[in-house]
C-alpha cells in the first residue's frame, strides 16, 4: 500500500530501508524526512537510512499534498471528517496524522488546511505478542484490563493480539470494538484491514460514549474494547458499561503506575477498582517491552 501512497522518489528511498521493521515516516514542510525503524529514528536519504543530515530528503509541499491526495483517493471531501480530527486512514492498516491550520467556524474546528506535517504510521500485526500475558487476563472469565504505555510503545498492537488470541482459543465472547481513530482494526470502507479475530463487531470513527451507548443497547457485547481513554466522558462511559456486567479492555497513555494515579479523570475508576488487571508497557527494549502485569491493588503479579 505504501507504493500507492508515496510519490515515486520517496517510495524508492523507503524500500531501501528495513521495511519489515518500519514503524513511521515523518514528513515536515521544508524539514528533513525522518523514519522510525523498530522505535529508533533515522534520516531518510535516496539510498535509504542515513545518519548524515546533508543526505536527508527534504519534505516539500508537493510531497505532502501528493500523499494527502493519494490517501483521499482524490476526493478530499469524502475524508473531511477524518481530516477535521487530524488523521486519515488508508487501506492496508496505514494511518496518517496531520498538522496544519485549523479552520474555525462557530467556535469549533471545521477542518484543517495548509497541512505542514504528516506522520505515516504503519500498523503492525505481531501475532503472539499477547501470549505471555493471556493467563493473567483470564481467571475463569476475562478480567477488566487497562493497557498502560507511553505513545508508540505497542499498546494498540497488544490490544489487537489479545482479541486475536481470544478468538484463536475459541472464547466466543461478543466483542464490541470501538475503534474511534481507526487504529485497532484499521477498517477501510467497513472492512477490517488487520486481524481482530472472529467475534468482533466494529464501530469505527465514533466517540467512546456514543459507541458504548448504542453498542450496549443494540449489539449485546460481553467485552467492550477501546483505545486511548483520556477524558471525563470516556471514563464515565466505561464506568457505566462496567455496571452493566460488561467486561472492558482499554488503553491509556502513561509511563508508569505512578503517572496513572496522577490522572484526575481516572480517580473514580481507580478508587472503584473497575480494572482488575493493569498491563504496563515501555520501549526500553523496543516497542512492546512488558514491564509488568498488576492487579487492582497495583501489586505486580507477572513475575
Amino acid at each position: 500500500m505504501l507504493q500507492k501512497l508515496l510519490p515515486d522518489l520517496l517510495y524508492s528511498a523507503v524500500i531501501k530501508t528495513p521495511m519489515d521493521r518500519l514503524n513511521e515516516i515523518r514528513i515536515r514542510l521544508n524539514k528533513k524526512i525522518v523514519v522510525s525503524i523498530a522505535g529508533k529514528s533515522y534520516y531518510l536519504s535516496l539510498d535509504g537510512l542515513s545518519s548524515k543530515t546533508d543526505k536527508a530528503i527534504i519534505g516539500s509541499k508537493e510531497i505532502i499534498d501528493s500523499i494527502i491526495k493519494r490517501a483521499c483517493e482524490s476526493s478530499v471531501y469524502a475524508f473531511s471528517d477524518q481530516i477535521k480530527n487530524g488523521f486519515l486512514t488508508v487501506k492496508g492498516g496505514i494511518r496518517i496524522g496531520l498538522a496544519g491550520e485549523g479552520v474555525i467556524e462557530k467556535n469549533s474546528v471545521k477542518t484543517l488546511k495548509n497541512i505542514s506535517s504528516i506522520s505515516i504510521r504503519i500498523a503492525k500485526e505481531i501475532k503472539g505478542c499477547a501470549l505471555p500475558i493471556m493467563k493473567y487476563l483470564l481467571d475463569g472469565e476475562f478480567e477488566n484490563t487497562l493497557i498502560i504505555s507511553p505513545p508508540g510503545s505497542g499498546k494498540t498492537t497488544l490490544i489487537r493480539d489479545i482479541l486475536y488470541q481470544l478468538s484463536c482459543k475459541n472464547y466466543c465472547y461478543n466483542v464490541l470494538l470501538i475503534d474511534e481513530r481507526y487504529e485497532i482494526a484499521c477498517a477501510f470502507n467497513g472492512e477490517p484491514m488487520l486481524d481482530v479475530g472472529n467475534f468482533c463487531d466494529i464501530l469505527s470513527g465514533v466517540s467512546k460514549s456514543y459507541g458504548l451507548d448504542i453498542g450496549v443497547k443494540n449489539l449485546r457485547p460481553d467485552i467492550v474494547v477501546t483505545d486511548e481513554i483520556g477524558s471525563i466522558k470516556d471514563c464515565e462511559a466505561i464506568q457505566k458499561a462496567s455496571t452493566c456486567g460488561i467486561k472492558i479492555l482499554a488503553s491509556i497513555h502513561a509511563s508508569s503506575i505512578n503517572d496513572l494515579e496522577k490522572k484526575t479523570d481516572m480517580t473514580e475508576i481507580l478508587n472503584n477498582k473497575i480494572f482488575k488487571r493493569y498491563v504496563l508497557l515501555s520501549s526500553s527494549q523496543g516497542p512492546g517491552t512488558l514491564v509488568g502485569v498488576y492487579d487492582e491493588n497495583f501489586r505486580c503479579i507477572s513475575f
